[in-house]
Parts: structure tokens; sequence; C-alpha cells
């Protein structure tokens, strides 16, 4: 996988944005040793956390018609993300087709 494409993963969630924040600063300060991340700064729509040797990590979360889509950036925690992208409930085939039509 290119690491452009592992350093920005991004889904789409049923979740608020401020759900999908509140799930992500229970999430990375949770992960094992050198992979826990805390939360050093957060907005309406992102938090960022610091990790091992001030690794960053970036989760950002914006409503559209579809829900919330949510992004995730990092360097060196991509499997992190990933993780935590995948614990995200996804939006119900209904709502995407809704927003379509």
């Amino acid at each position: 996988m290119a690491q452009r494409n592992r350093t920005l993963q991004e889904t789409t969630t049923s979740l608020t944005p401020s759900e999908v924040l509140d799930e992500a600063k229970k999430f990375f300060p949770q992960q094992l040793g050198i992979y826990a991340a805390f939360p050093e700064q957060e907005s309406a729509t992102h938090v960022t956390f610091r990790g091992q040797g001030g690794e960053e990590v970036v989760i950002g979360a914006l409503r559209d018609a579809s829900g919330t889509r949510v992004s995730g950036s990092t360097y060196l925690f991509d499997p992190q993300v990933a993780r935590f992208l995948a614990t995200l409930p996804p939006v119900t085939l209904g709502v995407v087709e809704a927003a379509r039509e």
C-alpha cells in the first residue's frame, strides 16, 4: 500500500461528529505501550493526539448529507487509525440512498 494511502484514511459513519471525536478520545489512549496517543488539541471538528516519540494522529469529522465523514491522518500509527475507523458504525444503506435522491 502506498504511504499516501496509509497516512490519510477515511470512512463515513452514522455517528455525529462530536460522538466520533468522543470515541477517538477513548480509543487512542487505551492502545498498548508505544501505540497509545493522548489528546493534545481539539475543536468541534477535529482532535489531535500525541504519541510515542512525538508522533501525531489527527481525526477529523464533518457531517454531510450521507452521514459523518471521518478522516484520520498519521505517519506511523496507520494500523491504529485503521482499527479506530473500523470500530465506527457504518451509515445504513437507506440513508445513503436518500442522500443521493
